[in-house]
């Protein structure tokens, strides 16, 4: 963003009409305005706003700076978005952008258009839940206790039980590209990147409609609620395919709703489900966000981390639930995130615990959250119930991996302290133990077990051992042999290297390297297989992607660290270089 246009947009803003979308201020001076800070939790104002000199200042956390450091750290968003964003709220036109290639600017133009696409299947479902057809819908609704703000605040809505009719509506406004790639159709004929080649036809159908939003609020996907339960009706839950502006590892359910009170209250609250959250939100409690499912990932871990780093995890009290709790754990202590869990009474789940027993009562439990260290080794004695000693070693190897991922060694002390004392076990040998893991830790990695390797392990071995033939290991073993840097780090590398270069041919074990490769992917091969075959080359695809950026992100560290250098030495020649390829992979990162 040019540094004229900043200024442009800086003098042309009224610093009080923006601050005052998010402060409620008064007039306290000729020049002056004041109201509580929202950076930090205070009862007295001490946040001022200079109208004169386009300022703000707090006296009580010292924050300071024009409006475009206030949007920047309230939205916690880069400079030029900031300055984006205040141009918006001013009504100022932003500047024509400049493309690298016509086919960067055609995939901006898609994105655009697929923004509109969902926000017209929006209104399209919310119109449709009012018709007589949806009379069952909004019965279904009404047992639920949603209230019609509800429906309005969250834009609930109904699909037809009908094959053409808003294919035929929203194609009267847009292009055949944007209908294909927006998720919403289906067809019997698709490309490699899952989208319909042939007749389109609606993908929801007879459902009740749940939009989901990025972080401005506006609709890139849908939830879709069956209210049939035969098997011609799918699946009860029918999300939006991944596309150009979705994906499922990425979006956090509501933080466009609730990241104002994340920040105000410096915590989240994450649940599974829509309904969840929605319930909870609607009650009053409004940090709330959810995880659409039990999957959560690295990059919702990032983003999350933008807002707070203080994290309640209420999932539900099945083995999924409890076991999906499990990963969060691991994903959100080894981001340094501090982390409780609260488990309802009666095997609720949030949606009927508020039901039936009230937001007080649901606020009341949240408050008995147990933090997570204490919660894994409830779980453990949950899981190895027996005071035998065969059953306290199983308790202890469950629990030595959740230790060694605390990263302070104060936190893993008191951790294996407490354990000990509740397993029954001398503290000093659990100490050992995990000294022991330490000591070891490259060989620890490499035994890695099937279950406990990360998601993108084991969908890239599950697609390396189908036929040949199929798309979806022809990508990931062409992708895999032109980026091997892509495997460094992982506990099943040497497996997924030797898959890769050799076609599975009858036994997939005898291509494995070594007998821990053999262990390792026989385990895996026990597992259940992926329920939807044809979904296989799109997590594929997206495991590819996610992997091409952590390379992309890794080199930008390691750029960052030789330009200081480079700059110490004052070596002009090689901070070119360095600053060129930097930019070059800011450029690849954005487009993916």
């Amino acid at each position: 963003m040019a540094d004229n246009f900043a200024q442009t947009v800086k003098q042309a803003t009224d610093i009080v009409k923006v601050i005052g979308e998010y402060v409620r201020l008064r007039k306290s001076g000729a020049q002056n305005f004041s109201g509580l800070c929202p950076f930090h939790q205070e009862k007295s104002p001490s946040f001022s706003v200079n109208v004169q000199h386009s300022y703000f200042y707090c006296f009580g956390c010292h924050a300071k700076g024009d409006v475009f450091t206030f949007v920047q750290k309230i939205e916690n968003i880069s400079f030029p978005e900031a300055v984006r964003a205040v141009a918006q709220k001013s009504g100022i036109p932003l500047p024509k952008r400049e493309w690298n290639s016509p086919e960067e600017a055609a995939q901006a133009g898609l994105r655009r258009q697929l923004i509109d696409i969902h926000e017209a299947a929006t209104q399209y479902f919310q119109q449709a839940l009012q018709s007589p057809e949806a009379a069952r819908a909004r019965e279904y609704i009404s047992s639920r206790a949603i209230t019609s703000e509800t429906i309005a605040q969250f834009r609930i809505g109904y699909a037809p039980d009908d094959f053409n009719h808003m294919r035929d509506a929203l194609g009267k406004h847009f292009n055949d590209e944007t209908m294909r790639a927006s998720g919403l159709f289906s067809s019997k004929e698709q490309n490699d990147e899952g989208r319909p080649t042939g007749n389109m036809y609606s993908r929801f159908r007879k459902r009740i409609t749940f939009p989901i939003c990025n972080e401005a609020g506006k609709t890139i996907a849908f939830t879709a609620r069956a209210l049939d339960s035969d098997e011609k009706s799918g699946p009860k839950y029918m999300n939006s395919p991944e596309t150009p502006l979705y994906t499922k590892g990425q979006v956090l359910f509501n933080l466009d709703k609730a990241k104002s009170a994340i920040r105000t209250q410096d915590y989240a609250l994450l649940v599974e489900g829509q309904m969840d959250c929605i319930r909870v939100f609607t009650s009053g409690i409004q940090p709330v966000i959810a995880t659409s499912g039990t999957a959560f990932t690295e990059h919702q871990v990032r983003l999350l981390g933008r807002f707070t780093k203080r994290v309640v995890v209420n999932f539900d009290p099945d083995t999924a639930g409890a076991n999906a709790a499990e990963k969060s754990l691991a994903l959100l202590t080894e981001a340094e995130f501090e982390v409780r869990i609260v488990t309802l009474d009666g095997g609720l789940d949030p949606d009927r615990f508020v039901q039936e027993k009230g937001i007080v009562a649901y606020a009341d439990a949240l408050k008995t959250a147990k933090p997570h260290a204490e919660y894994l080794v409830d779980r453990a004695r949950a899981l190895f119930p027996q005071r035998t000693a065969e059953a306290k070693v199983k308790a202890v190897n469950f629990l030595l991996p959740h230790i060694r991922r605390l990263p302070s060694a104060i936190q893993r002390t008191q951790f294996v302290d407490d354990a000990a004392q509740k397993l029954g076990i001398d503290s000093s040998l659990m100490r050992q133990e995990l000294q022991h893991a330490a000591t070891h830790r490259l060989e620890s990695v490499r035994s890695t077990s099937a279950q406990q390797m990360h998601e993108t392990e084991r969908i890239l071995l599950r697609a390396l051992v189908l036929p040949e033939t199929d798309k979806a290991r022809q990508r990931a073993a062409s992708e895999l042999a032109a980026h091997p840097e892509w495997l460094e780090g992982m506990a099943a590398a040497d497996l997924m290297e030797a898959l890769a270069g050799a076609p599975v041919e009858g036994n997939p074990l005898d291509v494995a390297p070594d007998d821990r490769s053999r262990e390792l992917l026989a385990r895996l091969l026990s597992e259940d297989q992926v329920s939807d075959p044809s979904m296989m080359l799109v997590e594929v695809g997206n495991v590819l992607h996610t992997l091409e950026r952590r390379r992309l992100e890794r080199r930008q560290r390691e750029l960052k660290s030789m330009l200081a250098e480079a700059e110490r030495r004052g070596d002009e020649s090689m901070i070119g270089k360095l600053q060129s390829e930097s930019v070059q992979i800011n450029r690849a990162l954005r487009t993916l």
